[in-house]
Parts: C-alpha cells; structure tokens; sequence
C-alpha cells in the first residue's frame, strides 16, 4: 500500500458512483481516483469529463491492476462476486450499500476479508446525515427513548425504469434494500440490536416487480421500538425523523442536503462554505407540544466517510463502517423479507447477529 497517495478505481457510474462516490474520493486527501469502470458510452463520457486524470476502462478485468483500493458502486448482485475478486487479490474495498443480499454472503465477506488481512467496509453515508447527527447529540436530552419513527419517502407515480424497480430477488432490488439499508442501519447505530422484526412489503404501482412501499417494526433488546418507512408511492411525505423519548421528542422534516447538493454539481471544499449545513428554516424541533423550540441540525459529513477510508488504509485506524455491522443491517432486512413473505414476526436468534 503506498504511503502518500491511494490509487482508487471506482466499479460503476452510474447515480451512486458518479453523485457520490466520485466527487467524494476526489475531494479526500491521499485519495486519487485512477479508473473509472463503465460500459455505458455516455456515462463513460461523462466521467472523462468530470474527473480527466481518470482512465475509464470497460471491465473490472482492467481496473484491477491500475487501483490501489476498490470501489463497488454497480449494481447489488454484482457486489458478492466483484468484493470476493477483490479480497482475493488483496486489494482493500469499499462496497456500496446493501453490502449482499444475505446475511451469510455478508458474514463470509467479512470472513475472507479478515483472513486475507484486508479492509473491508461499507457506504452507509448516511451515518454522516447531519440530522442522524444531530439525533445523536440530542439523545440525552430526550431521556429513554420509546419510539423512533424514520422515514424515506418518495412521489413517483410513473416508473423509472431500471433494475431497482424491475429487478427480481436475485437483484437484491426494491426499497426494503435499497432505503431500508439506510434506516435499519441507522436505527442500529442509535439503538443496538433488536430481537423482533416485523415487515410489511408491496408493489403498488403497475409494471414494477420490485417492491415499492415497505415498513419495518424493530423491537431493540434495549426496549426502543423504531418505526421505519420506505416508499416510492408517498403522495405527501411524513416528517424523516419523530423521535419521542421520556423527556421530549425531536421532530424532523426534510432530507439532508448533501445528496442535493452534490446532484447539482456542489463539491465539499468550497471556499466560504461549511459543507452540508443546512439553513434555520428547515431545522428541527426539540420539546414537548407548547414547549418545543428549534435546534440547529449538525453540519452534515459525507466527507468523513473517505477521510476514514484514507485513515485506515494510510495510518491504520479503523474503517469508517465496521464490516461487522453492515453485516447485521443484512440481517435485519433478510428478517425482514421473511417477515413480509410470512406476515409473521421474526425473532432475531444469537446466530443471526453479526
């Protein structure tokens, strides 16, 4: 591994390797993105624009040996087989999320990761919302928290199109793994593990396979519940976050604004500009009915996400999303899935936590 400068080849361009993962590998010290896989002609001319010292290169068989650190932003089925190629030459990688479809593919990524002596990590870039953040400093003041409500909500009546939408199981496509990745994962983060999962699943609108309106019920061995919605099919959208705890709750409305910042082409660094802060207006609310005030939200962070990868790779610190817990966000939602199939509630046993 070098000592100064980590050659990065990014597996993938389309919305999540070219809106995320591109500019933020740029924009991180001791990181330079080299190669740039893609087999779409505009997406490939896309990405020699945006980032000209990059080669694009037509198959991960010619990213290989021109990276330093792999990122897997393709397609969910490919995530397995391309991590395992990359473990299997040594090579550190970053996979995009949900790190598999299962939790035993997770837990032998983990595994063969760990034997060859290699980072492994995953992009729950949500951790680094600043909202999220914003809950965890929050957390003293709301006392024992009971319910924690957290959605991912969306109006899009007319079909994109595209493997999330049209994919079957072996796709690993639909909201539950798509958004759900991220509201399980942030649930487990704020509240720890959880013995019950219960789920609700469907698709709602014409000519989709894949499902596009779920919920999921966790039950916390710790005794929070988290209430977690993800949808397509949202014609008016609840608030993102309802946090009620024995002292207060934390109302949130709207998404962070990184994500919108970063599709209109803004790039953490700007000068004059604290990246990923979010203006009073759409603060949330602190208190009780009668007695709530607005608190400022935590400056989002993305940034931080490949600082940690730079970090670890460079210094020896430890990855920014430890593999361990991707693994039990896989967990979660194949409970999940089984729950929604069954309509029954699934006890989460010893075996199935990572």
């Amino acid at each position: 591994m070098p000592t100064s400068e980590i050659r990065v080849g990014l597996i993938g361009y389309g919305p999540a390797g070219s809106f995320f993962h591109a500019p933020l590998i740029a924009a991180t010290p001791g990181l330079r993105l080299s190669a740039v896989v893609t087999r779409d002609p505009s997406r490939a001319e896309q990405a020699r624009q945006e980032h000209p010292g990059a080669e694009v290169v037509a198959s991960a068989d010619d990213l290989w040996s021109r990276s330093d650190l792999v990122v897997i932003a393709s397609p969910n089925r490919t995530h397995v087989p391309l991590a395992q190629e990359a473990i299997k030459r040594g090579l550190p990688v970053v996979v995009d999320k949900p790190l598999t479809g299962t939790a035993a593919e997770a837990r032998d990524l983990v595994r063969q990761a760990r034997d060859r002596g290699t980072m492994l990590t995953v992009f729950q870039n949500r951790r680094w919302d600043g909202d999220f953040l914003t809950i965890r400093r929050l957390l003293p003041d709301l006392g024992d928290v009971h319910r924690f409500e957290s959605r991912f909500e969306r109006w899009r009546p007319v079909p994109k199109g595209g493997w999330r939408e049209m994919g079957g199981p072996d796709e690993v496509a639909g909201v539950l793994y798509d958004l759900g990745s991220h509201l399980v994962d942030q649930a487990l983060q704020l509240f720890g593990p959880v013995s019950h999962v219960y789920a609700e699943s469907d698709v709602r609108r014409a000519g989709v396979r894949a499902d596009d309106d779920a919920f999921i019920a966790l039950t916390h061995t710790g005794g929070t519940r988290s209430h977690l919605w993800m949808s397509a099919v949202t014609a008016q959208l609840g608030p993102r976050f309802r946090v009620l705890g024995s002292r207060g709750a934390y109302v949130k409305w709207g998404l962070d604004p990184q994500e919108e910042r970063l599709r209109a082409g803004e790039r953490p660094g700007t000068p004059g500009a604290v990246w990923g802060a979010e203006p009073s207006e759409r603060w949330g609310s602190l208190g009780a009915d009668g007695d709530a005030r607005a608190v400022p939200t935590e400056p989002g962070a993305y940034p931080e996400f490949y600082a940690g990868v730079a970090a670890c790779l460079l210094e020896g610190a430890p990855p920014p999303v430890a593999p361990d817990s991707a693994a039990e966000t896989v967990a979660v939602l194949e409970a999940a899935t089984r729950s929604a199939a069954t309509g029954s509630t699934v006890v989460m046993e010893q075996t199935d936590q990572a």
